[in-house]
This record gives C-alpha cells, sequence and structure tokens, in this order.
C-alpha cells in the first residue's frame, strides 16, 4: 500500500523534475542537496526513482489485469462444458501458448509494431491470460460437483447465473492470489523489456531504463545501478507476498469449508 501511494503520488513529492538535466552536477554522490545523488546527465536520482515506478508498475498492473479478467472468464466457461468441442479447442490452444515464453511473444509483437505501452500491454496479455485460464477451470470443474451446482441446474437456472452466482465467488480468491503472484512477475518481464530499449523510451523516467543508462558509470557511482534494481526487487518481492498471503487465505478457506 505504502508503494502505491508513493507511486500516486511521485510528481507532488519528487523534490527535482526527474527529465530536467545539469550536466555541471553529473554524476554527483549522494549529498543533502540530491540524496541518491544525479546521473549522467545531471538528473536528480531519488526523483527519477520516485516518477520511474509509475510506468513500470501501470503497465504490469494492466496486464495481469486484463490477464485475469480474460482468462478467468475462458477457463470458467470451458470448465461449465467440460469435454465439448469449445473445451478441447480453447485447452489445445492454453497447452501451445503456455509453452512459449511471454518474453519472446512481446520481443516479437514489439519489433513489429514498435515499442509503446499499447504494444508492451497487448504483447504481455497475449500468453498471460493462460495460467488464469487453466487454473480457473480447474477449480471449475471442482466446483461443478458441489450439490449446490446441481440443485441450480434442477431448478432450471441458466448457465450465466450459475457462473456468476455460484461457480465464479467460489474460484475467486485463489486466482486472485496467482493474480499477485504474476504480477511480479510481469514488472520484471516489463523492466527487462525496457531494459533491452522494447519497452518504455527515453527521455521517460524508468527503473529498467535507469539500469541501462547506469552501466558504463558503475564503478564511480554504483547507486546509480543499485537503487533502481533494488527498487524493481523491493516491488516484485511485496507484491509476491501479498499473493502467498491470498493464496495461504484461500487454502486455509477451503479447508475449513470442508
Amino acid at each position: 500500500m505504502a508503494l502505491v501511494i508513493t507511486l500516486i503520488l511521485a510528481p507532488w513529492i519528487a523534490p527535482y523534475d526527474p527529465a530536467v538535466q545539469n550536466l555541471i552536477a553529473r554524476l554527483s554522490p549522494p549529498s543533502a542537496e540530491h540524496w541518491l545523488g544525479t546521473d549522467h546527465l545531471g538528473r536528480d536520482l531519488f526523483s527519477r526513482l520516485l516518477v520511474g515506478g509509475r510506468f513500470t508498475v501501470t503497465i504490469a498492473m494492466v496486464t495481469v489485469l486484463l490477464s485475469f479478467a480474460i482468462g478467468t472468464l475462458i477457463g470458467v466457461v470451458a470448465g461449465r462444458v467440460q469435454g465439448s468441442l469449445l473445451d478441447e479447442i480453447s485447452m489445445r490452444i492454453i497447452d501451445v501458448l503456455i509453452s512459449i515464453p511471454d518474453v519472446v511473444v512481446a520481443i516479437f509483437l514489439v519489433a513489429i509494431f514498435g515499442p509503446g505501452y499499447a504494444t508492451l500491454i497487448a504483447s504481455l496479455t497475449v500468453i498471460g491470460w493462460t495460467p488464469f485460464a487453466r487454473l480457473a477451470r480447474g477449480l471449475t470443474l471442482a466446483v461443478n460437483a458441489q450439490g449446490y451446482i446441481r440443485a441450480a441446474e434442477v431448478l432450471g437456472c441458466s448457465r450465466s447465473f450459475i457462473i456468476l452466482r455460484h461457480v465464479i465467488p467460489n474460484i475467486i480468491r485463489p486466482i486472485a492470489a496467482v493474480s499477485f503472484l504474476r504480477f511480479g512477475h510481469k514488472l520484471i518481464t516489463v523492466g527487462a523489456l525496457s531494459f533491452l530499449g522494447l519497452g518504455v523510451q527515453p527521455p521517460a523516467a524508468d527503473w529498467a531504463l535507469m539500469l541501462a543508462d547506469a552501466q558504463p558509470y558503475v564503478e564511480r557511482l554504483p547507486i546509480l545501478m543499485i537503487a533502481p534494481g533494488l527498487a524493481i526487487f523491493v516491488a516484485a518481492l511485496s507484491v509476491t507476498w501479498i499473493g502467498h498471503g491470498l493464496e495461504i487465505e484461500a487454502r486455509d478457506g477451503d479447508s475449513g469449508d470442508e
């Protein structure tokens, strides 16, 4: 929560404009004026660190939300029509896509359409929905065996009503836990693409771009690489912890229900 609030308020709490250059003060060490020093163009590192997370975190968050929605919908529908042609086709598509690393697909699409927010989000969502769909289908199959589902079917309830009223509320917790775990993965993937020059483009402040720019100066001022690297690590780790907490809660809840 503190991370989210900091990223939202970053433009207002940053002590300097992250894009303003001061070549006279380039590669300055940490001081009272510049808490983390300045980069090779004299830009305040602390200000760029605050603002830089907004792009990476936003792209990762939107990608996970889209993957969550698409994957859950496909998985639930496939689980409700188990054994049908639709179920077989969707599962074969998932088997193929899930075997392809999302970084490879992202690099391929970005190379074709060019870097940009829309391209990054679309390319990471193309593969990102598959784990959610497989999990949602498995959970739906387990819910299908419950007595209240059979009772709803006997009463003539529609498939959409059963899905919205009985299936999704009973499978949402474990899928939400996975979404937090996947967020950390997407955060690192977006950072890797930006580091390769296929993500956020200069002069925008971005953690991965800051890592790439810091390489030639790491021996002179190591904090240029340590600070953004640590920011990515802490962001990914904190969200992963939340995911693990939700996963344990969902597991305990299922055990309690039994």
